[in-house]
């Protein structure tokens, strides 16, 4: 399975890169491919995965399937066999959600089929981990243990609260590595 990633915001954050990272280390370099990327930062994703410039709607793909939480169908262990990339759209979540993977990818690409992964917005790389687990290992949305909305302590009587769905790997939220710190370091939210 080869995992896309639509980078759809305006510039490749840090918190983008950190999770970008985590991904790539999850399903490995040669099963990542990156899209829609502005030429001066391929060289920070080259090392991560397949960098493309141009959008995946620009990309000829036999067997492609787009994660959108809007899908009517839920991504299910069988579609291993009917698809071979899975397209995420690297997005800062809105909270409320504001359909963006809709209205910036799954609608521009209508000949694409659409999954979901449940209800719930996930941050990117906890996505690819639940469709990894059900593409790869069989597994269900309910197999699995989720938290909607964590805390994360910053600093002494200051948190900052995450309203998304994250995975619980030993009952903890799977972030990606230096995530916390990240948070911690930011001087405006």
């Amino acid at each position: 399975m080869r995992y896309i990633i639509e980078h759809l915001e305006e510039k490749l954050y840090p918190w983008c890169l950190l999770e970008y990272t985590h991904i790539s280390k999850m399903v490995g370099k040669d099963n990542l491919l990156f899209t829609n990327i502005a030429k001066k930062d391929k060289k920070k994703l080259s090392s991560l995965g397949t960098v493309h410039e141009q959008s995946v709607r620009h990309i000829p793909l036999q067997k492609a399937c787009i994660l959108d939480p809007f899908a009517s169908s839920p991504l299910q262990p069988s579609d291993c066999e009917k698809f071979n990339y899975i397209i995420f759209g690297g997005i800062l979540g809105d909270h409320p959600m504001k359909a963006r993977t809709k209205k910036e990818l799954s609608k521009f690409c209508k000949t694409i089929p659409t999954r979901h992964l449940g209800k719930e917005q996930f941050s990117t790389d906890n996505a690819i981990y639940v469709a990894k687990e059900i593409l790869e290992h069989h597994k269900s949305l309910k197999d699995l243990n989720y938290q909607d909305t964590i805390e994360i302590n910053i600093a002494k009587g200051e948190s900052i609260i995450l309203p998304f769905r994250y995975v619980l790997i030993n009952n903890q939220p799977l972030l990606a590595p230096g995530f916390k710190e990240f948070l911690k370091k930011q001087k405006m939210f």
